[in-house]
């Protein structure tokens, strides 16, 4: 009996102009907000968790994990609760954290955030370059090798194949860097961003005026910053990329290397990087 009533449904199907009996598949969630975030030490998380980083993290918050985190029982590309560390199990608090948190705070109760996060310490800008990574990747020490070998020895196609697989759930909000340490004053860091972003949008089907790039300062010279000297350069992108957008860094405290936010810092930086993109978000 069930197999002819599947028969019956099926000629239905086809009388009605139907190509399968297979159920129609779900589109995107267009309330599931996804931002890409990439780029190297303070993007990773360099601040230890503290006990009032994971306690009332919205169920709202939510996480595409890079890589598999068998400690906290993540897998790679499956949804998970974004509560931190956000990079890699061994790493710490960083920009996303609260950032997300943020825009949670302001935006309706139906919307989710949703965050992949790829970023490799100490990592050249160039590192995120397909056409780069393969001369850039043997002049890297050990350390970051192994880094970079989460991601398979290509940052920027593993960032692309997560921001893929977080399209059949959501919708790419906006794209958050943190790099710039490593290419302190070179002015040639402007371009190379300018090239990855663009072949994000191209790579993922996006339009640059529905997905902005939201870049954050360095630990500012008001702190103490040793590569503050990086800011003037970062503060130019706008003019190369009419859809980025510079979140300052003033006045977030640091480490003691006066290179990496502590987690004070890093809930400031956060924040802000929220209230950057939110008026980015309702405006639309």
């Amino acid at each position: 009996m069930k197999k002819t009533l599947i028969l019956v449904c099926c000629v239905l199907g086809m009388m009605l102009g139907l190509s399968s009996c297979e159920p129609a598949a779900s589109k995107p969630d267009k309330n599931l907000y996804v931002f890409l975030c990439f780029g190297q030490s303070n993007m990773e998380g360099n601040a230890p968790v503290e006990a009032v980083d994971t306690v009332d993290v919205p169920e709202r918050f939510l996480l595409l994990p890079a890589v598999d985190m068998p400690r906290m029982g993540r897998v790679k590309g499956e949804w998970c609760k974004a509560v931190p560390p956000l990079n890699n199990q061994w790493y710490g608090l960083c920009p996303a954290d609260y950032f997300g948190r943020y825009l949670l705070e302001n935006l309706p109760k139906k919307v989710r955030v949703g965050v992949i996060n790829v970023a490799v310490g100490g990592i050249d800008i160039r590192g995120f370059m397909p056409d780069s990574i393969a001369d850039y990747l043997p002049k890297t020490p050990g350390w970051m090798k192994e880094k970079i070998a989460l991601y398979g020895n290509d940052p920027y196609h593993h960032l692309l194949e997560m921001a893929r697989l977080a399209q059949k759930d959501g919708v790419i909000k906006g794209i958050l860097l943190h790099q710039g340490e490593t290419n302190t004053n070179d002015e040639r860091w402007l371009g190379w961003v300018k090239s990855i972003y663009e072949m994000l949008l191209s790579d993922l089907g996006l339009q640059a005026e529905d997905v902005p790039l939201l870049a954050g300062e360095v630990v500012s010279e008001d702190v103490g910053g040793v590569c503050s000297s990086m800011n003037r350069v970062i503060n130019r992108l706008p003019e190369v990329i009419p859809t980025a957008h510079v979140v300052s860094a003033a006045g977030c405290s640091c480490r003691e290397d006066h290179l990496h936010f502590d987690a004070a810092g890093y809930r400031e930086l956060g924040k802000r990087y929220g209230e950057v993109m939110l008026p980015l978000l309702k405006g639309k």
